[in-house]
């Protein structure tokens, strides 16, 4: 495991496998997401953005006690509107950042994934989850809206239960953020760790290019209506026999299988 970005509040290691581990870094146990801290995340995932041997990202706070416990309501109760929207802008482009990430990226959750922390973790194409995970959007009761990437709550788990989550600002339990498909596990907090590994050593067996072109078209099709989207993948198909993965893991594929 080699470390490939230091930063005060943000750290990746990369393996030789080409998994990546970004770990947030912000000196308490809830993993608060303050100016300083999305500005090192932001930081570090531009860089690591532009490393064609990152097959996958594991994202994760410090420790076990939360993935992320929300953002810094000491810092945000000082703001002013001007302030107030520079401070939600960063929180953005780093959801963005995660969203647009070339490579899939896995949430490591455990503990508490609370406001600024479920939008980071909403933003990852795959959410893993402990047992006893608590969720919840509860900006209402601070005094804001749920704003930037909470809009992925309806499409992830129903507006019928983003209506209740948002508009009360309760939490659900792990196994009722199951069953709703705000994640796509739930595992002992023991197995965790396990769990992510798995997925990661499934991620780096599959064609790299292929998993990086099925990313960027699901990004497309969040924006194309949907004739538009179908049409739209016929090109692409074409543009991946000029990669050779097909023409390698067919070949694979065949040899095992006859």
């Amino acid at each position: 495991m080699t470390t490939i970005t230091d930063l005060p509040h943000a750290k990746v290691t990369l393996d030789a496998q080409g998994v990546a581990c970004l770990t947030i870094q912000t000196g308490n146990h809830l993993n608060i997401l303050g100016t300083p801290v999305v500005a090192d995340l932001r930081t570090a995932l531009a860089q690591i953005a532009q490393r064609s041997e990152i097959r996958v990202l594991v994202l994760r706070g410090t420790g076990d006690k939360a993935f992320v416990a929300g953002a810094n309501i000491k810092e945000m109760a000082g703001l002013d509107r001007l302030g107030a929207e520079t401070f939600i802008s960063g929180l953005r482009d780093l959801c963005e950042l995660v969203r647009h990430f070339p490579a899939p990226v896995v949430a490591r959750i455990p503990g508490w994934c609370l406001g600024a922390g479920l939008e980071l973790a909403m933003a990852c194409d795959l959410r893993v989850a402990a047992e006893g995970t608590q969720f919840g959007m509860p900006e209402v009761k601070v005094g804001i809206p749920s704003v930037i990437h909470a809009t992925l709550l309806p499409r992830l788990i129903s507006p019928t239960h983003a209506s209740w989550m948002l508009l009360s600002g309760e939490l659900v339990g792990s196994e009722q953020a199951l069953s709703w498909g705000l994640v796509n596990e739930c595992v002992n907090l023991a197995k965790l760790d396990a769990r992510i590994d798995a997925i990661t050593t499934a991620f780096v067996a599959l064609a790299p290019e292929a998993v990086k072109q099925q990313k960027r078209l699901m990004r497309r099709w969040e924006k194309l209506p949907l004739t538009d989207a179908i049409n739209d993948t016929v090109g692409e198909f074409g543009a991946a026999f000029e990669t050779g993965e097909p023409a390698h893991f067919m070949g694979q594929w065949i040899k095992e299988n006859h």
